[in-house]
């Protein structure tokens, strides 16, 4: 049985229960994190608890535990289902409703959950079209953290499996290209990598910042000129980085592999 770790215990999965008034549940009150786990040693573990932090603290959110705890915790939780390599999940939420509706509560009990699953080693190469049924706000304040609500994300992925591709590439209001529904863009343009900077509404990636210095790549905006054109791409997030191999039925050559970008994630 997988543990899962609420609140402070661990606990077998079946036996993790919710409130049924929990805000993250009802209202996406909330913030999460994931993160890569190989063996028993968590990747980049700090910068995920320091981003994790930086979230509650744009949405006002209390982490009752510090980063000792925290660390302990995942730790825990990858020797306890002991998967070769893992997706470990951090989910804080407001915790249940005193009362129905938008009304925050001075005192609130928040819900902080870790849940941990086997993940590929590999990337799967996408397919990706440009999303049309939403855009991303770049003037939101939750477009640079980890919010629950992944609603417009939802749309924009439902809306390319329609269109018979595996992802979409999200525009922002003026119509730059900002991220994929689950990860950063990195786009090969006249020789030169690209990857948009976080005031087009990006979320700051953790790996998308070890990329960066990695293969000096430079921060600029991409419009759809810009995509109809890259000559590589590939989309990065904790869990690891997976090849653009088409754009709009436009072909492109695999190029992970051209860059020093897999070790990154051996590295806790």
């Amino acid at each position: 049985m997988t543990q899962v770790w609420l609140n402070g215990a661990f606990l077998d999965e079946k036996d993790a229960w919710l409130s049924i008034a929990d805000r993250g549940f009802t209202l996406a009150d909330g913030i999460f994190e994931t993160l890569l786990g190989v063996g028993e040693k968590p990747v980049w573990l700090p910068e995920h608890l320091r981003r994790l932090r930086e979230g509650a603290s744009v949405l006002a959110l209390s982490v009752d535990f510090d980063d000792r705890a925290l660390e302990s915790a995942v730790t825990g939780l990858l020797r306890e289902n002991r998967f070769p390599r893992s997706a470990v999940r951090i989910t804080l939420t407001r915790g249940p409703a005193i009362k129905r509706g938008l009304w925050v509560a001075e005192k609130v009990m928040p819900t902080l959950l870790m849940t941990c699953a086997p993940t590929a080693t590999l990337g799967v190469p996408q397919r990706v079209v440009i999303a049309r049924s939403t855009k991303r706000n770049e003037y939101s304040p939750l477009s640079q953290i980890k919010s629950l609500n992944y609603g417009d994300n939802i749309l924009a992925r439902r809306e390319a499996l329609v269109r018979g591709a595996t992802d979409a590439l999200m525009l922002n209001t003026r119509s730059h290209a900002v991220c994929a529904t689950v990860g950063n863009l990195f786009a090969r343009v006249a020789g030169e990598w690209v990857t948009p900077p976080v005031n087009d509404g990006i979320l700051p990636g953790i790996a998308r910042a070890k990329i960066l210095g990695q293969i000096s790549a430079r921060e600029a905006s991409l419009t759809e000129a810009d995509l109809r054109s890259v000559d590589a791409a590939f989309i990065s997030n904790s869990l690891g980085c997976y090849d653009i191999i088409e754009i709009e039925g436009r072909k492109l050559p695999p190029c992970i592999d051209e860059e020093p970008v897999a070790a990154l994630y051996e590295t806790p």
